[in-house]
């Protein structure tokens, strides 16, 4: 029997994407899923969006929050009422290709229990905006502190192996927390070059000031992974180079 895939998807005033985003998981080969909402209190259309769905599939469930908490606190919802064997996270602009999760099943099998896959970036209104993001053929715990390859969109985890673990509750960089808490315990996570999904920039996102995205990385190094002043600024600067050339070069 087919294990049973718990995704993780939080949603804040998406009504123009979650549609699309849905219907990418619905579209899966595999179809032992469960799809698990957060809404973040969200203001417009979008919960009765997601209702229409769960109306005509079951294996779609929406949880709402009473107050705005943030996608920390919406993922680690899910988390917790989550039954499958395996996770993955989709948020809620962003789709996976039809065997996104046939293809992360079949090589998570000889792995230790952690992959991640490469992605398309597009605009918002799915135009080629950067080239492909080609992940690593693997990576450990260091190769994430310096740069985090994996991204929300493709990590896979075997929960079987690897148990269930929230993440950091913390405003930025929570995905980053989680990677590195497996990445303790395994050797590495295994990337797959394909690329299998696709990666919305929305303008919202680009906007965002990039003064405050280096302080809470920072703050990341220093309080949620301990290391000393002097890993931290070595980690930070080679951190903030792999992101000026992820994005830029």
């Amino acid at each position: 029997m087919s294990k049973l895939v718990s995704i993780i998807t939080p949603n804040y005033n998406c009504e123009k994407y979650i549609a699309t985003t849905i219907e990418s998981v619905i579209n899966q080969t595999y179809k032992n899923w469960e799809l698990i909402i957060v809404d973040d209190c969200s203001t417009d259309n979008s919960v009765k969006i997601i209702n229409d769905f769960i109306n005509k599939d079951k294996r779609i469930k929406l949880i709402k929050l009473s107050k705005n908490s943030g996608p920390a606190v919406a993922r680690n919802k899910a988390i917790e009422v989550s039954k499958g064997s395996y996770m993955a996270f989709l948020d809620s602009d962003d789709l996976w290709f039809p065997k996104f999760l046939e293809s992360s099943i079949k090589v998570i099998q000889n792995t230790e229990g952690f992959v991640f896959a490469s992605y398309h970036r597009y605009d918002e209104n799915l135009n080629p905006y950067l080239r492909d993001f080609k992940v690593p053929k693997r990576v450990n715990y260091y190769d994430i502190l310096k740069s985090n390859s994996i991204s929300c969109l493709t990590a896979f985890i075997d929960i079987d192996k690897l148990g269930k673990r929230q993440m950091p509750q913390i405003l930025y960089r929570q995905d980053m927390g989680l990677w590195l808490f497996y990445l303790k315990k395994i050797k590495y996570a295994v990337g797959i070059q394909k690329p299998l999904a696709i990666y919305r920039i929305r303008k919202k996102s680009h906007s965002r000031n990039k003064i405050n995205l280096l302080i809470h990385q920072w703050y990341f190094y220093r309080n949620v992974e301990h290391l000393s002043t002097f890993n931290s600024i070595y980690y930070f600067a080679l951190w903030s180079f792999y992101g000026f050339k992820k994005y830029i070069l």
